[in-house]
Order: C-alpha cells, then sequence, then structure tokens
C-alpha cells in the first residue's frame, strides 16, 4: 500500500494526527509548532485522497485504517517501534478508532476530537453529511462551501486566525475527494467495539459543536475504559484551531501523563 503524505517536525516520541473531512495536514499547524517545540516529533498526514495523497479503492473507513498502519509502520526508523500516540479529529477520529481496533499494539495513546463513535439518522453528524453532500450536488465550489459552512462550525470565542486557517483548509479539498468522506462517514458505527479500546484516552470536545455535541462524546467517553470526555470552552467544531492555547494544554498534560491504570484527567 502506499504510504500517504505527511509532514513531520521535531524529535521525540511520535504524536501522529490524523485531519477531519475539510481538513489536511495544515489544520494542524499550531499543534505541529507546539508539540515539535516541547520535545515531541509530531506528523500530520494528508488523509488519502488530500493534497498530493493518493486515493483509495473503495473510499473505505477499513482502507483509511490500512493507509494509517502503513504510514505508522513506515515511521520504524524513528520510533523505534515504540507505540506512537494517535489524535484524530472528526473523520480523523473515526479513522483513528478503526486504527486503535484493528492494530492496538502501534498505538499508545489515543486523543478522539470532536468526532463520534457513529454517524445516527437526525444527530448532528447525519445533519452535516447531508448538508455537504446537498451543496455538492449543486455544484457549488469548495470556496463557496468554505465561506458558508466554517461561520457555522466554529463558537463565540473561536480564534480569528484559526478560522481562516480552517476555512482554507476547507477550501483546498477537491469536492470529489469531500463527497467521499461524507458518504464514507454516512455509515460509520463503531459503538460496539468501545469497550475493546483499551489504550489512555482522552477525547476533546468543543462547547459549542453542534455536529458532536458534549454531551455526546461523554456517552462515547463512558463506553471507552478509563476514558474522559473534557469539553473546551467557547469553542465549536474546532477547538484545536479556534482555541489552540487551551487546546494544547490538555493534550500536553495528557500526553505526558498518561499511561495505563495512573492518570488525572486535566479540566479547563
Amino acid at each position: 500500500m502506499l504510504v500517504p503524505t505527511y509532514t513531520m517536525l521535531g524529535h521525540g516520541p511520535v504524536v501522529l494526527m490524523l485531519h477531519g473531512a475539510g481538513g489536511g495536514f495544515r489544520s494542524f499547524a499550531p499543534q505541529v509548532e507546539t508539540l515539535a517545540s516541547l520535545g515531541f516529533r509530531a506528523v500530520a498526514w494528508n488523509m488519502p485522497g488530500y493534497g498530493p495523497s493518493p486515493p483509495i479503492e473503495p473510499y473505505s473507513f477499513k482502507g483509511l485504517a490500512e493507509s494509517a498502519v502503513a504510514l505508522i509502520e513506515s515511521l520504524a526508523p524513528v520510533t523505534d517501534g515504540a507505540p506512537v500516540a494517535l489524535l484524530g479529529h472528526g473523520m480523523g477520529g473515526m479513522v483513528a478508532q478503526e486504527v486503535t481496533l484493528r492494530r492496538p499494539d502501534l498505538i499508545g495513546q489515543l486523543v478522539l476530537v470532536a468526532t463520534a463513535a457513529a454517524v445516527q439518522p437526525g444527530d448532528g453528524y447525519n445533519r452535516y453529511v447531508e448538508q455537504g453532500l446537498a451543496w455538492l450536488a449543486e455544484g457549488r465550489p469548495m470556496s463557496e462551501i468554505a465561506d458558508t459552512l466554517l461561520p457555522r462550525l466554529v463558537g463565540p470565542g473561536a480564534l480569528p486566525a484559526g478560522v481562516q486557517l480552517a476555512a482554507h483548509c476547507q477550501a483546498q479539498v477537491h469536492a470529489a475527494t469531500w463527497r467521499r468522506a461524507l458518504q464514507a462517514m454516512a455509515s460509520f458505527d463503531r459503538r460496539p467495539a468501545l469497550g475493546l479500546i483499551h489504550v489512555p484516552t482522552m477525547l476533546i470536545a468543543g462547547e459549542h459543536d453542534s455536529v458532536a455535541p458534549p454531551a455526546q462524546m461523554e456517552v462515547m467517553a463512558a463506553a471507552i475504559t478509563g476514558a474522559q470526555c473534557v469539553p473546551v470552552p467557547h469553542s465549536g467544531r474546532l477547538p484545536h484551531l479556534e482555541r489552540p492555547g487551551e487546546f494544547d494544554t490538555l493534550l500536553l498534560h495528557f500526553l505526558r501523563h498518561a499511561k495505563a491504570g495512573s492518570y488525572t484527567h486535566l479540566t479547563l
């Protein structure tokens, strides 16, 4: 399998970041810089079909997980075989669940951000998927979709530069790729398997996220042994870009202290 493209910065334990359906490797620019400056090796991929990463057939979570596994295994020379910390936002969080369930030996820590264990009729994710597919069916350009969508997703305390970066990433996604990503998410359901995740896990929710609201993520956290959901105040769908300072504080505390069987979660 072809290894997806990625960016890498820093030296130390590997943190692999998987962006959402409207993102790209630049979606984690604040985290890449922060992690690299504080003793971690920050890796942010382009999901298959995004940026220069080759697409996969069929476009499924099984295939996306296999692509992530191929990337992790390709990093063996810099990881010395040690498990990596895996962070996934949105759809990337769904891929992260899939990777952890399929290859738990590769994952030492798991961070799930503004994501879900399933897309169900009538929920926020379902509405997000249906709206996106409707805009694509109307032939709207991705730049127009980005300008329309992002203001609906962010919270009242969003950092303007973070929103601008998110809009840029969304606008750069190929329409055909976004369609396939939305279609893949429509049937995602890993709820029955959450209890099989046994690595140290933290869930981060945006306080005002209408797609993956905190209450929904708290239910998800309760199904994963030892996991806890922590909300980021004043943020919406993109807490890592809207409130990068608070987000990075949570992330760094988890990465530095979360070990199997002994960890006290930080709250903001």
